[in-house]
């Protein structure tokens, strides 16, 4: 079941926090950590953590390239909220784009 851009915007912007990681799938890469930082009615961005402590690779997605889940396997670390377990899982159609 594939999800309207305006679906996908409801479930992604309350995960805009840099105080919560979520999970990101590529079809080259898995279980990558990552911060939403932006989520429009057409994009998603995203800071994916690197190798390199406390450098960030930012990348723009269309939401089109974007499917929804959800990382069970994993709980939400904001201390101050309630914890959750289940956090949320973006899937992108196509291979990680290369660090310039």
């Amino acid at each position: 079941m594939s999800m309207e851009n305006e679906d996908k915007v409801t479930v992604i912007r309350p995960w805009i926090d840099p105080e919560e990681r979520i999970t990101v799938d590529f079809e080259d890469e898995k279980e990558l950590n990552a911060v939403v930082t932006e989520c429009t009615a057409t994009i998603v961005t995203l800071a994916l953590e690197t190798s390199f402590p406390h450098l960030r690779q930012e990348i723009t997605l269309p939401l089109r390239d974007v499917e929804i889940g959800e990382d069970s396997a994993r709980y939400t670390r904001d201390p101050e909220k309630p914890l959750r377990y289940g956090r949320l899982r973006l899937t992108i159609r196509h291979k990680r784009p290369h660090m310039i």
